[in-house]
């Protein structure tokens, strides 16, 4: 498995897109509204990768994972946590959230936050299990009811060794 940054030179944009839209279908029905993951184009995904912090994963030259990490005031926001489910269960989105743990205490950040949506509770099982801890239910703009909740994960803090 290599993991790599989403820059300049990634190209397979349109490959990363169906990874993403894999990863994300078994959501389709399941919560309400619907994955922002249905909008996303191979162009929007390179304009996210400018403006965020992509890294994806490649096994046998094949994309199996991704994520996107988008620096915040007190946090680094963890999104489009994509793994192929032929692959999930075997540690990558553990894996991924590593590369996101070293990413914000190279950025001086405490903690890691994301959002899952409120019908994925297996989801919010395994974020439990990494660590995360919910901390709001919110809504999606237009819906009076609930539609996700945010969780997050304190870091150790780091030590400078001298």
């Amino acid at each position: 498995m290599t993991f790599f940054p989403l820059d300049h030179n990634f190209t397979r944009w349109d490959e990363l897109l169906a990874l993403i839209l894999t990863a994300f279908a078994s959501m389709n029905g399941r919560i309400d509204p619907p994955s922002s993951a249905l909008t996303l184009t191979a162009e929007s995904l390179a304009e996210k990768a400018r403006a965020e912090i992509g890294h994806a994963a490649v096994d046998d030259g094949k994309l199996v994972g991704c994520l996107f990490l988008r620096p915040e005031a007190d946090c680094l926001y963890v999104g489009k946590l994509a793994v192929l489910p032929e692959v999930q269960g075997k540690g990558l989105g553990k894996r991924l959230l590593a590369i996101a743990e070293e990413t914000a205490a190279r950025l001086g950040l405490p903690a890691l936050r994301l959002e899952t949506r409120i019908e994925l509770t297996d989801n919010h099982a395994v974020f439990a299990a990494w660590g995360f801890s919910r901390t709001a239910e919110k809504a999606h703009p237009g819906f009076a009811r609930t539609t996700f909740v945010e969780m997050r994960k304190t870091l150790a803090p780091q030590i400078e060794v001298a």
